[in-house]
């Protein structure tokens, strides 16, 4: 009967250090975490890039080369669904926005010299780098696209894959500077710009039949980039590529809608909360002096006070639209609010000089990201796809905290924290509090409830779930271990309370 007592009291201490350390390191710490994220000067002015962003760069450096790595020598990419985008495009978008915001640290590195960290991110994630360019270069993660528009893929169309090709090769050189992709970025700077250049309206297809002028923008964008490395010039290519969005391209806000028929030159459907976002990013170093007229149309038509939260709708307010829904690209809409376009929005309000509205998103994006100790942003983790791009969500919202305002950019200060963040803030710590004092009681709880029903059995199940979910979470599957974790808190079940000897 002792070796029975001991093994329930054994399951119940157990159980009760994981609900501790679950109430410390998934609530108590991230509440702690984001009150200090959310004191940072450099949310609210051009004062640098945030400390968050430096924090989990550096933490998700060495798993992003290893996942890279992984991904490339697994030969998965051959094998997923043609218009499943998680599978296809995320694992590619990822590296891409990975690129970008190392990129991005390394010039701020430089500006500031002697700055923490205080090896450059160019030389610490180096692998990194090396691994992510290549996963967004690799044959096998082309099959997608390749099945779309044939063994010419290179050469034809397909706007949105080769602005990603562009702007890893970019990115690369930019930070590498040995210049091993130059023929290849030549090649497709010439090739793309002359196909747009061609085009009867200044834009071509993403994929067939499926046209999105906001790709055209960014493509545009990552060309001008490449002449700086090329010594090429194409201003006069991107001067008449502003065709593309006038005219019966744009919506009544003067904004270039989200889908458009190119043979036509007209658009199938008016702008978007994450397309107008992700153009207002690039416009500022493209066509500067519009870019605030746009970021101002943006917000008169998409901004909207709701709910406790201050952010762009996805639809615009007079559109009448759902509130309630999901889309692959702009995530789940919840009253309006895109979270694709608040994210991106943050990047947006940064490039433009709109510190104000920057910290607005700013500070809601921070208090859905979930921060954990050590440097993950659980919240974006979670939204992403653990099969195919894990870090998507993480690589893309370091990019959107790393852009700065081009010089001469005129700063607007200001902003809020709404009430949102104190939701967020109060289900950390309250939520964490609750859950800490759960485990405490049941930590001290000392009477015994009458013995387990076939205890052994129920004692070898929890063995099993704890040992397996530790082992689980031990070799990164994260969500398999939680859930097994999960199981053994059920464990053990008790009948009715009846006399018992005390532990």
């Amino acid at each position: 009967m002792k070796a029975e007592i001991f093994q329930v009291s054994l399951m119940r201490r157990v159980n009760a250090v994981i609900v501790i350390g679950t109430a410390i390191w998934f609530f108590l710490l991230p509440g702690v975490i984001l009150i200090r994220d959310l004191t940072d000067p450099a949310l609210r002015q051009p004062l640098g890039i945030p400390r968050a962003a430096w924090r989990v760069h550096q933490h998700l450096t060495p798993r992003y080369e290893k996942w890279a790595r992984e991904r490339i020598a697994s030969g998965k990419a051959a094998h997923v669904g043609l218009y499943d985008v998680a599978a296809t495009e995320w694992a590619m978008f990822g590296s891409v926005f990975y690129l970008a915001a190392t990129e991005n640290l390394q010039r701020e590195w430089a500006r500031q010299p002697g700055r923490p960290p205080h090896t450059a991110p160019a030389i610490y994630a180096r692998g990194a780098i090396e691994a992510a360019t290549d996963l967004v270069l690799d044959p096998v993660h082309h099959t997608w696209v390749r099945t779309h528009w044939g063994t010419d893929y290179l050469h034809r169309e397909n706007v949105f894959f080769r602005a990603m090709l562009l702007q890893a090769m970019v990115s690369r050189e930019n930070l590498i500077h040995d210049g091993r992709d130059l023929v290849q970025l030549r090649d497709q700077v010439e090739s793309l710009s002359a196909a747009l250049d061609a085009s009867p309206h200044g834009i071509l297809n993403d994929y067939p039949g499926e046209c999105y002028p906001i790709d055209v923008f960014a493509t545009v964008a990552m060309i001008r980039r490449a002449d700086v490395l090329l010594g090429t010039d194409h201003r006069a290519f991107a001067e008449r590529e502003f065709r593309a969005f006038q005219g019966a391209l744009v919506d009544s806000y003067g904004l270039p809608g989200y889908f458009a028929y190119p043979d036509t030159g007209t658009m199938e459907e008016t702008s978007r909360g994450i397309g107008n976002s992700y153009v207002c990013i690039y416009c500022p170093e493209l066509f500067p002096k519009l870019a605030s007229d746009w970021y101002d149309h943006y917000r008169q038509g998409f901004w909207q006070q709701r709910l406790g939260a201050a952010g762009f709708r996805e639809y615009a307010r007079d559109i009448p639209h759902k509130d309630w829904f999901f889309d692959i690209d702009a995530g789940p809409v919840m009253a309006g609010f895109g979270p694709g376009a608040n994210a991106y929005g943050v990047a947006a309000a940064r490039a433009n000089g709109r510190f104000d509205d920057a910290w607005t998103l700013s500070s809601q994006v921070l208090a859905a990201s979930w921060p954990l100790p050590g440097g993950t942003w659980l919240g974006a983790r979670i939204l992403s796809s653990a099969a195919h791009a894990p870090y998507l969500g993480e690589a893309n919202l370091l990019f959107l905290f790393t852009t700065m305002p081009t010089p001469g950019t005129p700063i607007r200060t200001g902003g809020y924290m709404p009430p949102f963040v104190y939701g967020f803030l109060l289900f950390y710590l309250g939520l964490g509090t609750a859950i800490l004092i759960s485990g405490a009681r049941a930590w001290r709880l000392t009477a015994i409830s009458s013995m387990p029903a076939r205890f052994r059995m129920q004692f070898a199940l929890w063995l099993v779930l704890l040992i397996g979910g530790v082992s689980m979470l031990a070799t990164s599957q994260l969500t398999i271990g939680v859930l097994m974790i999960l199981g053994s808190q059920f464990f053990p079940r008790t009948g009715r309370k009846g006399s018992c000897p005390k532990i």
